[in-house]
């Protein structure tokens, strides 16, 4: 993604509705080991569209040895690819931070079991 492209707060408004949708999208890819999806896992770190409707996104695995991680990578760009009035996906992978519990939604703690207060 270009940093040096600054969105104006018109293309911000325009871009708002696309973004819940890409939002959606992650929400249908799930981690293989844990049944939460990634965005409420706390797996992704940075999303960005630009004016382009490119999407960027930095992410993260539960643990760096994820035997899955080329088949999630995968299938989120894939996902969100197939988002209406995305142009493209590129993807980071990171492991700084560390992912941990304390990055989980709500809802994801709900749907673990666990209270959603706890950290």
């Amino acid at each position: 993604m270009n940093n040096e492209e600054v969105l104006t707060p018109e293309d911000v408004q325009a871009l708002a509705p696309l973004y819940e949708d890409v939002v959606l999208s992650l929400k249908q890819v799930f981690d293989p080991e844990i049944p939460v999806n990634i965005y409420d896992l706390g797996l992704v770190y940075e999303l960005h569209i630009d004016k382009a409707r490119k999407v960027f996104i930095k992410m993260t695995f539960t643990a760096p040895n994820c035997p899955m991680a080329d088949e999630v990578l995968a299938e989120v760009k894939r996902s969100v690819e197939d988002t209406p009035g995305v142009s493209g996906c590129e993807i980071e992978l990171t492991f700084d931070p560390v992912w941990d519990r304390s990055m989980l939604s709500d809802e994801a703690r709900v749907a673990l079991g666990w209270d959603p207060e706890e950290i």
